[in-house]
């Protein structure tokens, strides 16, 4: 019996996607000698940037603990967003990326003595997040292609519709996998919710 594979997408996969939305023949490699290429790569990197800076569970982080050197932290480029953990129940720091360095603006300091717990949003590479997630950005790159480099009201419509789509399968998959819970209990903890049928059961 074969083996059925999958190809995940992938980076070319996914220039070649939008290219082919816009009416172009896809390329075997992904060079950018062809401005358009180029242009059309940036605007799936762009899209990625987006999409994965609202914070995902996927991309999300809370309780990370950063430890100063030199009385510094420094943020990693693939940070997108950061702030303290549980900030609103003890407001000690306000912090933000300041120069590639954290810095607390309620005592207007980069300078740190201790150790603090942050809560941080990544960025992760095209092929290393959900597949749902890589098909949105995707359908959204090539919206945003059509839009500029197209002058097709009703491509641009349709490819609308098709981003938004990709939208909800993320949003479904955001609730399905973060367990998010209107009453802000802990990450560690879970509550057991009514259920009708056990007074039945009485």
């Amino acid at each position: 019996m074969a083996t059925t594979t999958i190809d995940n997408e992938t980076k070319l996969s996914a220039v070649n996607s939008i290219l082919g939305a816009i009416g172009q023949s896809p390329i075997s490699s992904l060079t950018f000698e062809n401005p358009e290429v180029a242009f059309i790569f940036n605007l799936l990197r762009d899209s990625n940037v987006d999409v994965q800076s609202e914070g995902w569970h996927f991309n999300t982080e809370n309780h990370v603990e950063f430890t100063p050197v030199n009385d510094e932290i420094t943020i990693a480029d693939n940070i997108l967003k950061l702030d303290v953990s549980d900030d609103w129940s003890s407001r000690e720091y306000d912090v933000i990326n300041k120069n590639g360095k954290l810095y607390d603006k309620l005592d207007h300091t980069q300078t740190w003595t201790e150790a603090i717990d942050l809560d941080v949003v990544y960025l992760y590479e095209f092929e290393n997040i959900p597949i749902v997630f890589r098909r949105y950005i995707t359908h959204r790159a090539s919206r945003m292609a059509a839009t500029q480099l197209v002058a097709n009201p009703e491509l641009v419509k349709l490819l609308s519709s098709q981003e938004a789509l990709a939208r909800a399968a993320c949003l479904e998959y955001e609730c399905n996998q973060g367990n998010h819970s209107m009453f802000g209990f802990p990450d560690d903890s879970s509550i057991s919710t009514y259920k009708p049928w056990r007074n039945l059961r009485r």
